[in-house]
């Protein structure tokens, strides 16, 4: 894959994420607790990191991040996201090479506790409030849930995207 086509490639990534962060904020959380969302758009992200590589998959979430900001219109909205987001990636990209393929889902179990553990941080950096920590168990079961949901689905992404794969110097 060239430059160029891997350029294309990650801002493909990026609009897809976009466009699923878009239609998963029209879907009803699961469980009435703040925060505690699907996650869809991680499949995305996970399969940009074992596609292409840590560093790209942190461009293409980033890129995501900046723009869902745009149609949101908050400080906060960049900010939870941001500190979601960048503790998912972070926990991902440490794990990436230690599991095989098959267990991407628990790659992505692991990232959705570290952006839940990003949101909950930042909530309670900006409310003042170590009260919201009460949140905690509710939220590590929904990132289980979810992120396993999740990892599946980036796994077989992952499958049926094989033939893109690049060589990564930043992978392992």
């Amino acid at each position: 894959m060239s430059k160029t086509q891997k350029i294309v490639f990650m801002a493909l990534l990026a609009a897809i994420e976009l466009t699923i962060w878009v239609i998963e904020g029209q879907i009803p959380a699961p469980i009435p607790v703040p925060g505690v969302k699907l996650g869809l758009a991680s499949v995305v992200t996970l399969t940009a990191m074992v596609l292409l590589g840590r560093r790209e998959a942190g461009c293409v979430l980033l890129v995501r991040i900046l723009l869902s900001a745009l149609f949101a219109g908050s400080f906060s909205a960049i900010l939870f996201s941001l500190a979601g987001g960048v503790l998912s990636w972070a926990v991902m990209a440490a794990l990436i090479g230690r599991f095989e393929e098959k267990l991407l889902w628990v790659v992505s179990v692991f990232g959705a506790i570290g952006h839940n553990a990003g949101q909950l941080l930042a909530a309670m950096a900006v409310t003042r409030s170590a009260a919201l920590v009460w949140y905690g168990p509710a939220l590590l079961a929904s990132a289980i849930v979810t992120g396993a949901f999740t990892g599946l689905g980036a796994m077989y992404l992952v499958r049926a995207l094989g033939r893109y794969r690049t060589k990564r110097s930043d992978s392992k």
